[in-house]
């Protein structure tokens, strides 16, 4: 498996451009060519562009055509349900290669817009109608872990803070300033702004367009092309209840936890052999629950491990380590490819700056909406 992405704070050209960027380098990366990909899987979020089934688009534009192309959707985990179709062409012997294309072109609508989409991948019945978006939602859970924990807004602002540290020298992230816990505390500074309380405009990641390609191949065809492939060790998914009434956990996504023991029940490992991690921070409390659902952390211990910087990365568990989606920006589609990406970069020793020291499992957790869809991947490097 290899994997490349590139994000962009706004990208100029259609769709068809912006999913080139990342396949041309996957497939420089990898030594394949079109030719060599037996079947395609496309993986976004619809209505933020006007195209209708853009696999089809996308097939013929790159040169996959007469080969079977997929499309995949499950909100902002999208591309991470994407690998786990590849995976299972290629496992099931009905394809050798398979290129999974994530992307979202956010920018041809406006911020109100976009907040109306993500809002109605709740339930468009009994809930987005009043107003329950993505801010909303994960604020509620952040009262909920406060309530319960004692969480604070200086833990949740530790979290950023980590996530500026590597954003700064992520070139890939769209968000690259200093943040500093003083930042937070200052009503006049723009990170402290008030979004859904307890959440601030510092707790919130950004919008961006972007891309994300991932080339997943046969053992036999990945030694042909590849000097360094990495290998897949487990899979973990698990869906949740739409309606947050339908709940009984509120101070984490209990598909989250469902689709990590998954994972480390089929890669035969447990939280303690992870090495390094990326985890979907679309807002700083949901990194701080993925510590607990992942087994980091026992419940209501998150707060600690943050605060005694054991997820930066000289620490025990290193999260994040490029910025996560807070420096990077939320490409939707292509958000698990790019977290993909960085596991892939850090098992081969490539994340430069980034580089945590000789990882050998990594572990990738993306979510889908308010933790209606939870995947978890384990990697390896040999």
């Amino acid at each position: 498996m290899w994997d490349r992405v590139i994000l962009f704070a706004s990208y100029p050209g259609s769709i068809r451009e912006l999913v080139f960027e990342g396949f041309r380098e996957a497939v420089t990366d990898a030594g394949v060519t079109a030719k060599d990909i037996d079947a395609s899987v496309v993986c976004s979020a619809p209505e933020y562009d006007k195209q209708r089934s853009p696999s089809g688009i996308l097939a013929e534009y790159l040169g996959l055509n007469p080969q079977p192309t997929f499309y995949v959707e499950t909100l902002c985990s999208s591309s991470s349900t994407g690998l786990k179709l590849a995976y299972s062409l290629v496992a099931s012997g009905l394809h050798d290669v398979v290129a999974v294309m994530g992307f979202q072109k956010m920018s041809e609508i406006s911020s109100a817009e976009s907040q109306e989409r993500m809002g109605r991948g709740a339930d468009i019945q009994w809930e987005s109608p009043f107003g329950t978006m993505m801010p909303a939602y994960y604020a509620m859970y952040a009262q909920a872990h406060m309530e319960k924990y004692g969480t604070r807004l200086e833990d949740l602002a530790a979290i950023r803070v980590k996530s500026a540290t590597y954003g700064q020298i992520n070139d890939r992230a769209v968000y690259r300033k200093p943040v500093t816990a003083e930042m937070f505390a200052d009503p006049a500074d723009i990170m402290a702004g008030p979004v859904a309380s307890p959440l601030r405009v510092g707790d919130c990641c950004a919008n961006a367009d972007g891309s994300s390609c991932i080339i997943v191949a046969s053992e036999e065809k990945a030694r042909l092309f590849c000097k360094k492939p990495i290998w897949i060790l487990g899979f973990g998914t698990a869906s949740a209840s739409v309606n947050l009434t339908g709940r009984d956990l509120f101070t984490g996504l209990r598909a989250a936890e469902q689709a990590a023991a998954a994972a480390y029940k089929m890669a035969g490992v447990g939280p303690g052999d992870i090495d390094v991690a990326e985890v979907h921070d679309c807002f700083t409390i949901a990194e701080m629950m993925a510590y607990e659902n992942l087994g980091f952390a026992k419940p209501g211990e998150a707060k600690d491990l943050i605060q005694s910087r054991e997820t930066y990365r000289e620490g025990s568990i290193p999260v994040n380590v490029d910025g996560g989606l807070l420096s990077k920006g939320h490409p939707i589609g292509a958000t698990g490819g790019s977290q993909i990406r960085t596991i892939v970069l850090q098992l081969r020793g490539e994340a430069g700056a980034m580089q945590v020291k000789e990882p050998e499992i990594g572990l990738v957790h993306n979510i889908g909406g308010v933790g209606i869809y939870g995947n978890v991947t384990i990697l390896c490097n040999q």
